[in-house]
């Protein structure tokens, strides 16, 4: 099933046929200082490496290379808050001037090619000012999402060694204002291996004591150079020397550190911008996540600005900063053509505001294109989406280790047929199959653990951070010559992808194989259910049985069983009986990560009694509590 003006099956096949010549002919968009000896290397890496002895810089090609072509007075960042009330747009040649300036801080602090610098901030314009800054020089980033729990923040530094930490006096979330600083001493205090130096940007929400011979003030030593004239120009590294290091979400045991490099991110990133997202130089691009998590590496900092585009800092909520009118305030405020954010954004927007009433206030007609990511988007959200927005609606399946999207729906090869409930077809460089346990390929409609054939295309992960045996263990030797996703689902008879979740989310009830997101596709349909999260809880008769956790949308006044006894018929009557779906209860909230992904591990240890820790990564931890006491009720985890 192909549309007949789309060009994805032709540009799909064309990099089938000859993968390095696909990629060759891709990076012609980048400038480089000296070509490859090979687009691929399949002798050397894990799996091989793409653009081996190439040389280049990533932060020249986004930024010194739009000057120089004359584009020096385009904007180049747009930063919105919403909690401080203020708007600041800088020019490619204004950004270009703080990077190089804020890179000669970083050289003057002792930093050199391959050094790693930590990134602890929130989402202000010196967050990606500091990425860039490392690139420019050779250094190696690993940004922390701002206000990461001490601890978890001392592993980091411990797996990443930096010689130096980038911070900010405080973040603000919502109406809180949280102070970094102490939490940044205290995990520097915890871990082994200390920093030389620390720059600190004071905000005025809260001034941040200062640490004699460690700590430096980022305004002094910017003035400090300017007044000296010092910037750096950029450095010249290898294609597949590292970027950054970016710490994927799980809280267990050491920290899994992925690597990007810079040549294959630059390719791949770029490619996308045009062919996947339909964006063209100049236009306004707005990824609403957060640079702490890998959506916000790849379309807050480089993506738009590899291709010249104008990327959008926002610091705020989808909601109560100040209303669920929020985005779209932002989006007509900035002529904003592309939105990018997380399923769960929508679903609070959805929860607080049902009737879409705060679409109307604001002209949207500037917005082409909404792009979901980050968990699955369920069905209804997005025809709530599409119902409100009168624009296409994009589900898009990708992860922190591939840095782009795995399957989706290219906009800019002309819109393919929608699915609702997939995120559509593999993109070129994704060849995707479905496997049983023993490696064997699944037929059509026939779920198991989606893989992708090696090797990986440009922009995914060569390996982790210090440690190619665990890279090998945790994504290359459960089904030989593949990478597992680690994600469930299936692929239809049209090669449409369907992700029914994490392959630990599929749970055996009484010997039946059931998928958790299959059963939250359906509840989700129930018109008073904002969102909701299904998981499998151990049951001594029939090994496991799910359990039901509804979120109701804003002004509901049905009486909550009657609403739960709904949703039991619901999913009797779409799945089966043998769902065995009977345990279902409203609470007020779900406990979710900051980038918007439900805890459903946490919850599934509560209620099978387990031990469990509060995540690093949680949003608010008193929701923990809820939960736990909404489960009690019931007789869970008691």
């Amino acid at each position: 099933m192909a549309a007949t003006e789309s060009r994805y099956q032709e540009v799909y096949q064309s990099w089938k046929d000859d993968p390095q010549s696909f990629w060759g002919e891709a990076a012609k968009d980048v400038s480089w200082y000296k070509g490859w000896d090979r687009v691929f290397d399949p002798y050397s890496g894990q799996y091989g490496r793409w653009f081996a002895g190439a040389e280049c810089n990533t932060a020249y090609n986004c930024l010194d290379r739009h000057v120089e072509a004359g584009r020096g007075d385009q904007a180049a960042l747009i930063y919105d808050s919403a909690v401080t009330q203020t708007t600041k747009t800088y020019t490619y040649s204004e950004l270009t001037d703080e990077v190089a300036t804020l890179a000669a801080v970083l050289v003057d602090l002792g930093v050199k090619v391959g050094d790693r610098v930590l990134i602890y901030m929130p989402m202000i314009p010196e967050a990606v000012m500091a990425m860039l800054a490392c690139a420019r020089i050779g250094a190696v980033h690993s940004v922390v999402f701002g206000g990461f729990a001490a601890n978890e923040l001392a592993t980091r530094i411990d797996d990443a060694k930096p010689v130096a930490i980038i911070s900010a006096s405080c973040g603000i979330e919502g109406a809180r204002v949280i102070a970094y600083k102490p939490l940044l001493d205290k995990a520097i205090e915890a871990a082994k291996s200390k920093p030389a130096s620390c720059l600190i940007l004071q905000r005025p929400q809260a001034e941040a004591s200062m640490i004699a011979d460690r700590d430096y003030d980022w305004a002094e030593a910017m003035a400090l150079n300017r007044s000296r004239g010092r910037k750096a120009e950029p450095v010249v590294v290898k294609a597949t020397d590292p970027l950054y290091i970016l710490y994927t979400s799980g809280t267990t045991g050491k920290p899994k550190g992925v690597v990007r490099d810079n040549g294959g991110h630059m390719v791949a990133l770029k490619w996308t911008m045009k062919n996947f997202y339909n964006i063209e130089p100049g236009e306004v691009f707005w990824a609403a996540s957060d640079v702490g998590w890998v959506v916000g590496h790849s379309y807050i900092c480089y993506a738009p600005l590899l291709h010249g585009a104008t990327t959008l800092v926002y610091e705020g909520k989808p909601v109560g900063t100040p209303d669920p009118g929020a985005f779209w305030r932002v989006i007509s405020q900035h002529n904003v053509v592309s939105l990018f954010t997380a399923p769960t954004a929508f679903r609070a927007i959805k929860k607080e505001d049902p009737a879409g009433s705060y679409v109307g206030k604001y002209d949207l007609s500037c917005l082409r294109a909404l792009f979901l990511a980050g968990e699955r988007a369920d069905p209804e959200t997005l025809k709530w989406a599409e119902d409100k927005l009168k624009v296409p609606v994009i589900d898009h399946w990708w992860q922190t280790e591939t840095g782009w999207c795995i399957a989706g729906n290219p906009v800019g090869l002309g819109i393919l047929p929608v699915k609702h409930g997939s995120p559509t077809v593999a993109m070129p460089g994704f060849e995707l199959h479905v496997l049983d346990e023993t490696g064997k390929r699944l037929g059509p409609n026939v779920q198991g653990t989606i893989a992708i054939a090696l090797p990986m295309p440009p922009g995914c992960l060569p390996t982790l951070w210090g440690n190619d045996e665990r890279f090998r263990e945790s994504y290359l030797t459960e089904f030989k010559g593949y990478y597992s996703t680690s994600d469930g689902g299936y692929l239809d008879e049209d090669g449409y992808v369907f992700v029914m979740g994490r392959t630990d989310d599929v749970i055996n009830v009484a010997g039946h194989r059931l998928s958790t997101g299959q059963m939250e596709e359906v509840v989700a349909r129930h018109p008073d259910v904002a969102e909701c999260a299904v998981i499998g809880a151990a049951d001594k008769l029939k090994g496991q049985l799910p359990v039901g956790f509804l979120v109701l949308n804003a002004g509901v006044s049905k009486e909550q069983k009657a609403i739960e006894d709904e949703v039991v018929a619901l999913v009797r009557s779409e799945i089966g009986p043998v769902a065995a779906f009977k345990n279902v209860m409203v609470v007020q909230r779900l406990p979710k990560t900051r980038s918007g992904k439900i805890l459903r591990g946490t919850m599934r240890k509560m209620a099978d009694g387990e031990a469990w820790t509060t995540p690093a990564t949680i949003d608010d931890p008193a929701i923990l509590e809820e939960i736990k006491g909404a489960m009690a009720a019931r007789g869970l985890g008691v």
